[in-house]
């Protein structure tokens, strides 16, 4: 296998992309460290599925750059190196399920691996001699990432992987996607709009918003930089806050009855006795950047 630590797995800057004057990516600056497991969340319409497309080499970018272990998507070299998961999971509905494996080794003769693509498939019920086409959404499923995993390739860009398969399936494919993190320093990038589940899968998470990174990083690093807040509303303010906490350093407060809530950047306000202090848990992090308003520099640069 090749070694993917040279370069970061992914690194875009200034990236933008186009579609009809419509602008899906627009100025995006991401770096992805090797042998990461990479949360790509974003309301629809963020960018996500249009970033994978570019990583993958099958869009070309309007501006700016996007490179794969240092090359350019698309390459011999870059193709050799990821593998792709389109959201609609595409595959050959005439093409049996035995026939859509035989076909991934042959596009990927030295280095496909068929015990890590039969995993995805032992213990499913999927016939091999089943067509695709009559597969359910689940199972076709299945049998999309089991071509992903075959591929034994460095980085695996995911649209979604989840989203057809029941609560078993998920666990079970989950924990067959973070084994080959673990055991073969496999970098993976997943798209998905269940933040729950991705706590406890990813270390790195990479937040899209209008058309740009709003937050990138290590998940315990961006936990630890931030403070989730809890207390009783002050009257005399508008937002509930403490009068003495820095404004510039919340980035999404909420008034519910008697109570406030907010996420801060830290430090916390001054422990008075009044305030709950704690490190927010990832999804409470994103749900926040999530309801964030817009900065004000985005405005300017989306009007640029």
């Amino acid at each position: 296998m090749s070694d993917p630590t040279h370069a970061p797995a992914l690194r875009a800057t200034r990236l933008g992309r186009e579609f009809g004057g419509h602008r899906a990516l627009h100025a995006c600056d991401v770096e992805l460290p090797a042998g990461r497991v990479t949360a790509l969340v974003g309301p629809n319409g963020a960018g996500k599925s249009t970033l994978l497309q570019l990583a993958a080499g099958l869009l070309r970018p309007t501006s700016g750059e996007i490179r794969v272990f240092g090359e350019a998507p698309g390459t011999p070299g870059a193709r050799r190196r990821t593998a792709f998961l389109a959201q609609e999971k595409p595959l050959h509905a005439g093409f049996t399920v035995a026939d859509t494996l035989r076909m991934g080794r042959a596009l990927n003769r030295g280095h496909w691996d068929q015990d890590a693509a039969e995993q995805l498939l032992t213990g499913s019920g999927i016939r091999r001699d089943a067509r695709v086409g009559s597969l359910s959404g689940g199972n076709r499923t299945r049998v999309a990432l089991a071509l992903v995993l075959g591929k034994r390739a460095d980085l695996l860009l995911l649209d979604e992987p989840l989203a057809d398969l029941d609560p078993v399936a998920r666990h079970d494919v989950t924990a067959l996607l973070m084994t080959a993190a673990a055991e073969h320093g496999t970098g993976i990038v997943m798209s998905s709009h269940v933040l729950a589940e991705l706590e406890d899968v990813c270390d790195h998470v990479v937040l899209l918003k209008d058309g740009a990174a709003r937050l990138s990083g290590d998940v315990q690093e961006l936990r630890e930089a931030h403070t989730w807040i809890t207390g009783r509303a002050d009257p005399a303010e508008a937002d509930g806050l403490p009068r003495s906490l820095d404004r510039g350093a919340v980035v999404h407060s909420a008034v519910g009855g008697r109570q406030v809530t907010a996420l801060v950047r830290t430090p916390p306000p001054a422990d008075d006795g009044r305030w709950i202090t704690e490190t927010p848990s990832l999804e409470t992090l994103l749900l926040a950047h999530l309801r964030a308003p817009r900065p004000a520099a985005a405005d300017e640069e989306a009007a640029a």
